[in-house]
């Protein structure tokens, strides 16, 4: 009788303390705008800080599930975000087919129940690794996905099954309208889809071959009434040999809305551009360098970094050592002032993550003078260069120093980082005997009111990193684990945690 008592005194704290948490969500989102009351897009906000005014549930249980790839790839591929509407109904980009062929649907946050599902005809472009087809929210409530053509499919409200959808092209709906043949085989949205809080759309795209109007692969333009401007990837930099944005490389946007922030590459070099708002015009460009090296950093198409940008305006973007692996593939979390003309102090990792933004109250031990903290991915890959296989994630100050280890750079200090808690028997070897799995994260959802992350594992599980304690004092099985490509967490309208594993979509909460 005492053990049944117990239980039920544990499990009357646990709904007091949920009760707590979601009672005091509507307080604490009563001043955001309604789009960012639920989780818009790729890593939250346009400036891609994963950090929304909601409590997350507590990890007690998978409310319900769904796969989100039908022929998944044996090396596991990159998932774009879920996106949760304030009325709480997900939305989740659907792979059907080895080769693409998706479908957007969107399901009750509650239960999982479907609630209409539609076809998209975007192809991806022809590259080894996989695209994202990544929608995202506008402050309308509209849901913008990508289409054929480099077009954008624009469903007038998410949350409706019934919503009429038009297409519109950056370059003009007539100009596809007169050749979609030559447009469809040719231009190819290759990130994520951005949007400001005006609603205007931003995202990069490649031309593979020659159109009407003379497209080159670059950053495009969309406002809410269609009308497009676009400007290449050279053009951005000022420089010939750039001939794309990356692949998976979301543009961000500057806290004021003015500067859209994003990378172009050229063979492996390429810069971090500022760009008007409003015409695209360059504004600010600074080549990526190895902070160590100095040679071209190498922006890499398999890689899913994308800028983020800080509440002082600073931005950061990650890269790929130069000569590699020198840094053990772990490359760099670049650091720059607001209009990329000076260089700040990089983090020691950053090739494959975008950087998460926490307010340093979030970690009640620090005690140096930054008014923010970044959250990131802080692997050291097993048997590449001198790497350990002591996979991590880190807590760092952007305005403080230490001497990196690897390397003998200076970079930003660590607050606080956690060991994968996971012993990864396929690289432990003499030399790297304690090797644990890695984080399969892109971007991590950071919980302000509990003082924790969401971070997802390659051993299949979802943990809840406790900054205050610096430990995992929660943790669900999602899988069996798998050794997937980096997925983002999501933290939904009622508090729910999203997160992808193998290749499954989880809804996970109280």
């Amino acid at each position: 009788m005492k053990r049944v008592l117990s239980f039920l005194c544990v499990g009357f704290l646990v709904s007091l303390a949920v009760v707590a948490l979601t009672s005091a969500v509507p307080a604490w989102v009563a001043g955001v705008p309604r789009w960012l009351k639920g989780w818009p897009g790729f890593a939250y906000n346009s400036q891609h800080s994963a950090q929304p005014p909601i409590a997350s549930q507590p990890l007690l249980q998978i409310h319900w599930q769904t796969p989100i790839d039908m022929q998944p790839p044996s090396y596991g591929p990159h998932f774009t975000s879920p996106i949760v509407t304030p009325k709480n109904n997900v939305i989740v980009t659907v792979k059907q087919q080895a080769s693409g062929d998706f479908r957007i649907d969107c399901r009750n946050g509650a239960d999982g129940t479907l609630l209409y599902s539609f076809n998209t005809d975007y192809v991806w472009p022809p590259w080894s690794g996989i695209s994202p087809c990544g929608s995202t929210l506008t402050p309308r409530l509209s849901l913008a996905t990508p289409a054929v053509g480099g077009t954008v499919l624009l469903r007038a409200s998410a949350d409706s099954a019934t919503s009429p959808t038009v297409r519109q092209a950056f370059y003009g709906i007539a100009n596809y309208n007169s050749a979609p043949s030559t447009y469809a085989s040719s231009v190819m949205i290759d990130t994520p889809i951005t949007s400001d809080g005006r609603g205007n759309l931003f995202f990069g795209f490649v031309v593979t071959g020659t159109t009407p109007l003379g497209l080159q692969s670059g950053i495009a333009r969309l406002d809410q009434s269609g009308n497009g401007v676009w400007i290449s990837a050279a053009s951005a930099a000022a420089d010939a040999s750039m001939t794309q944005v990356p692949m998976n490389c979301a543009p961000a946007i500057s806290r004021d809305g003015q500067v859209v922030y994003v990378a172009v590459r050229g063979g492996q070099a390429g810069y971090l551009v500022g760009l008007s708002n409003s015409t695209l015009a360059p504004l600010y460009r600074h080549r990526l360098q190895d902070p160590g090296s100095g040679y071209d950093a190498w922006v890499a198409d398999y890689g899913t970094a994308s800028p983020s940008i800080g509440p002082d305006g600073d931005v950061f973007y990650g890269v790929l050592e130069n000569p590699f692996p020198y840094n053990n593939d772990r490359g760099w979390l670049l650091h720059f002032d607001a209009t990329l003309t000076t260089t700040l102090t990089p983090g020691a990792f950053g090739w494959d993550t975008t950087a998460s933004v926490l307010p340093s109250s979030a970690v009640p031990q620090y005690t140096g003078s930054s008014p923010y903290l970044l959250l990131t991915k802080y692997s050291n890959y097993a048997g590449i260069g001198s790497g350990d296989g002591l996979n991590r994630v880190a807590v760092l100050d952007p305005h403080a120093t230490q001497i990196d280890p690897v390397t003998g750079v200076s970079t930003m200090r660590e607050v606080i980082t956690i060991l994968g808690p996971t012993p990864d028997p396929s690289h432990q070897t003499p030399s790297t005997p304690n090797a644990v799995k890695e984080w399969c994260i892109n971007s991590v959802a950071v919980d302000i009111a509990s003082k924790s992350a969401l971070v997802n594992n390659d051993d299949g599980n979802l943990y809840r990193w406790d900054f205050a304690t610096n430990t995992f004092t929660q943790t669900l099985a999602l899988t069996g684990g798998s050794g997937e490509s980096y997925t983002p967490t999501c933290i939904g309208r009622d508090g729910t945690i999203y997160a992808i594993n193998n290749p499954i979509l989880f809804a996970v909460g109280q």
